[in-house]
């Protein structure tokens, strides 16, 4: 008896094992939910693939994994991201971007006023507090909600996705800042849901973030510092993970500081050495729109590189025979000087984190680092000797790894395989983001 227990045993494992290997064999099935970082000022879209375990975060049509959080109303339709932004400085009224900052809250008269002048196209508000944009479509002045702002993003996201995995995309898992309340993720959910996407559920950034690293899988692993610094915000969470419950014990951020403030210390170091070159002159528009992409790249380049020479033909101040060009080599000292107390600025909110918590930095395990900004060495630099030498993680782009949080959460949503263990989020009651 025991001698079939043992042969019928032995044929149902071997069964099991020639199953996994066919399996494993086999492509990795399409991925059913997919995982959305909807971003202040860029936004992505991934997945997690069975079998292989791996997380794609997928390409959109100009071979960028992220997209600039932006739409544009134009004569020749609504236009959206990369395409978006080529548009912004032809139609500055009528192209939206920051629209985070508006979805899902309430402002009253003097709150809209403050924020209207810090934008060029036209803010407006309904009874409840809740803010709208006016702009034109083809002559008459209609309003839009940051809800459909963010559809339009969102769409664009998945028909990126549905081209990389040839299938149609109705399901997801979303990120928000941790201090987004139920109205603001009601309102990305609703956002969503204009799309036509269906959100099956709402994780934290900094959980998201920490997912992606695998702290939660970490025994040894309990206070987790994510910092988070983006096109235009900086935010600071401190997160006690234990065996895949995920409680935020504080919070604190600047939400005017970020990647563009950084950029316009650049431009304005541009424009000064311009003028000094060529004395004072009106740039045309094309000029000032190549100078912003330009901005942008050199940024860019000075992460990786000392310097950055610069050749930048600026043809509106060209006369006759003489062609105008802007040429300067760049160091990563000079942009470092340039921002310098806006880099210190950095650890502020860290501070602050650890005064409310009653933390020293040696009571931090892991730091996370998040948000295309970070990757700035000296912002890193800066970080790591404030903590005593401890390392960052930065082995995942940081612009992508809250998408690839949230694109791991959906995956486990929809079953894949290999499993993972699930965030469980803890919401601390008393939590408040403290602004510095």
């Amino acid at each position: 008896m025991s001698s079939g227990f043992g042969l019928l045993a032995a044929s149902i494992l071997g069964l099991i094992v020639a199953g996994y290997i066919a399996q494993s064999r086999l492509p990795p099935p399409k991925p059913k939910i997919v995982g959305i970082d909807l971003g202040t000022t860029y936004s992505c879209i991934g997945a997690y693939e069975a079998i292989t375990g791996n997380v794609y975060i997928f390409e959109n049509k100009h071979g960028k994994k992220t997209m600039p959080s932006i739409v544009s109303f134009t004569k020749k339709g609504v236009k959206v991201g990369q395409d978006a932004l080529a548009m912004a400085e032809a139609y500055p009224k009528l192209t939206i971007y920051d629209g985070k900052r508006f979805i899902g809250r309430n402002f009253t008269d003097e709150e809209l006023n403050e924020v209207a002048n810090l934008y060029q196209f036209k803010l407006g508000k309904n009874e409840t507090g809740r803010v709208f944009y006016k702009v034109e479509d083809k002559g008459v002045e209609k309003r839009v909600t940051p809800e459909e702002i963010g559809s339009y993003i969102i769409k664009e996201l998945v028909l990126d996705a549905e081209r990389n995995i040839s299938r149609s995309i109705t399901k997801a898992v979303m990120s928000v800042p941790a201090e987004f309340d139920k109205d603001q993720r009601e309102a990305t959910k609703k956002a969503a849901q204009l799309a036509g996407i269906d959100v099956l559920r709402i994780i934290n950034e900094p959980t998201a973030a920490a997912l992606a690293y695998g702290l939660h899988e970490h025994s040894h692993i309990t206070n987790v510092m994510v910092v988070d610094l983006g096109g235009g915000t900086l935010d600071v969470s401190l997160l006690n993970i234990q065996g895949g419950m995920f409680v935020t014990m504080a919070m604190a951020g600047n939400n005017r500081l970020g990647g563009q403030d950084f950029n316009n210390r650049l431009l304005q170091y541009f424009l000064r050495t311009i003028e000094e070159q060529y004395g004072k002159h009106l740039l045309s528009l094309e000029d000032i729109q190549r100078l912003h992409q330009l901005v942008e790249s050199v940024k860019l380049n000075l992460t990786i590189d000392s310097h950055v020479a610069v050749h930048f033909p600026l043809p509106s101040l060209n006369s006759g025979k003489s062609l105008a060009a802007f040429e300067l080599n760049i160091t990563r000292l000079t942009f470092e000087k340039l921002n310098k107390d806006l880099f210190e600025k950095v650890l502020d909110p860290v501070k602050k984190v650890l005064e409310v918590t009653e933390l020293e930095q040696s009571d931090v395990d892991e730091i996370v680092l998040v948000g295309g900004s970070t990757r700035i060495p000296r912002i890193r630099q800066i970080i790591k000797d404030y903590f005593n030498g401890k390392e960052p993680n930065v082995s995942i782009d940081p612009e992508l790894a809250v998408a690839t949080g949230v694109a791991i959460q959906a995956g486990i949503l929809g079953g894949a395989w290999p499993l993972h263990v699930s965030a469980i989020e803890i919401q601390n009651q008393d939590l408040k983001k403290i602004n510095v």
